[in-house]
Order: structure tokens, then C-alpha cells, then sequence
């Protein structure tokens, strides 16, 4: 198989088995998956505020509380069997959305202090990790990989990227902040920043290009069975969705 998660699917039922009971709990006092939702962006996006401000560990903090929070809402909705594609499509769109204001916090801290490159590195670093999502959606909707199957392609899905970035947040007030010299040495906090935005762009870019591979294995796979289909027979899941045009 072309490029297998880090995050097996026996470890995201695991997980998703563990935050049964709490997203219960959640539904007990009267809170929807969508309410749960639009508390976790909520979380998030503070975290995304608190880097901006250069309050690094209070960043980090928020950031993996709120990719935690995430797990409540798709668990409650499959508890109380009110998942719905509008939930789905919600979801999706507050991850990514909380997401980039992560990633615009952790710019706005890097340009405070005079690191021209690190916010370079994490614009380049958001639009990989946006990538990923994207591929995987597109390639979802043109019938490639229904369910989870994409889920579990790539090294570097959205569990991997948060333990990443909240890794960087963690190290950066124990190593003195985010700071550039006079000298232009950065200090020990931006160097392990920079450090985690590096990693973050290497392997989500890695991860696009093992979805696109798989996704055009699947595609190649499509054709031989439309070549060895009898003539005249209905192609089926991708093949009849593909556009005719790019």
C-alpha cells in the first residue's frame, strides 16, 4: 500500500471508543454535535490568538485541548444517531478553519520578533496542511476511497499535524521564546518553532503526494476493469463522475 498513516484505524477506534462516554455526557446536558463543533473551533481559535500574542504555552494548550474537543462531536453524533452530511460538511469546514488560525496566530508571533522566514515557513506549511484535506475531499467526491479509506493514507493526517504544532507551542517558552539577535541568531524557542514548521511542511507535502499516488493506483485500477467490461456495460463509482474537463 502506497504511503499507510501513522494513525492506524485500529488506534482511531480506540480512540473514538474512549470519547463515547465523555461526548455522552456532552449530549446529556443538552449540547448537539454541532454545538461541540463550534466550541472546539472556539478552543482553537484561541489558541491561534494566544500564539499571535506571543502567550506560547497558554497557545499550546488551547490548540491540542481544542483538537481533543474535536473527537466529541462525531462520537456524539454516531452515539445518538444524528450524524448527517450538513454535520460532516460543518465539521470539516471548523477543523480547517480553526486550523488556519492556528497557523495565523503562530505568523503573527514569528513577524512580531523580525522572523521574516519563519512566517514564510508557515504560510508554506498551512497551504500543505490544507492540501491534504483537499485531496482527500476531492478525491472522496469524485468516488475514489469511499469512507475512511483516504484517512489512512499519508503519514501526516490532522492527528499527526497537531501533535506537531503543539509540540513546537510546548517548547517554545522553556527555550527562551520566540527572538531574533542582534546578530541574527534566533533564540532556542524559534529555532525549535521553525524546527516543528519545517517538519510540518515536509511531511504534509509528503503526504499530498502519497494520497495523489494512491488515488491514481485506484484510478489505473478503474480502467483495467472498464477495458475488461463487456461493451455497453454501466461503468460505476468514479468512472461515470469523472469530469470531462480538468
Amino acid at each position: 500500500m502506497i504511503g499507510r498513516s501513522l494513525v492506524s484505524p485500529e488506534l482511531r477506534r480506540v480512540v473514538r471508543g474512549l470519547a463515547q462516554p465523555v461526548a455522552r455526557g456532552f449530549g446529556a446536558i443538552g449540547l448537539s454535535p454541532n454545538q461541540l463543533t463550534l466550541i472546539g473551533f472556539v478552543i482553537s481559535a484561541a489558541g491561534g490568538v494566544a500564539a499571535g500574542l506571543e502567550a506560547w504555552l497558554v497557545a499550546g494548550i488551547l490548540v491540542i485541548a481544542g483538537g481533543v474537543f474535536d473527537l466529541f462531536d462525531g462520537a456524539l453524533a454516531r452515539a445518538t444517531g444524528r450524524s448527517s452530511s450538513f454535520g460532516a460538511l460543518m465539521d470539516a469546514s471548523f477543523d480547517r478553519w480553526g486550523e488556519a488560525v492556528v497557523y495565523g496566530g503562530i505568523a503573527t508571533g514569528f513577524a512580531a520578533a523580525g522572523i521574516v522566514g519563519g512566517t514564510a515557513l508557515v504560510s508554506l506549511a498551512a497551504g500543505s496542511s490544507f492540501l491534504v484535506s483537499y485531496v482527500r475531499a476531492r478525491a472522496e467526491g469524485l468516488g475514489f476511497s469511499p469512507g475512511t479509506g483516504m484517512a489512512a493514507v499519508g503519514i501526516a493526517p490532522r492527528e499527526v499535524r497537531l501533535v506537531i504544532v503543539t509540540v513546537g507551542l510546548f517548547l517554545v517558552a522553556p527555550l527562551g521564546g520566540v527572538s531574533r539577535a542582534a546578530d541574527g541568531s534566533l533564540s532556542g524557542g524559534a529555532t525549535a518553532l521553525v524546527a516543528a514548521m519545517a517538519l510540518l511542511l515536509t511531511l504534509t507535502t509528503v503526504t499530498v503526494i502519497q494520497r495523489i499516488a494512491y488515488t491514481r493506483a485506484q484510478a489505473r485500477r478503474m480502467e483495467e476493469t472498464a477495458e475488461a467490461r463487456p461493451t455497453g456495460a454501466r461503468p460505476t463509482g468514479a468512472e461515470e463522475r469523472r469530469p470531462e474537463t480538468p
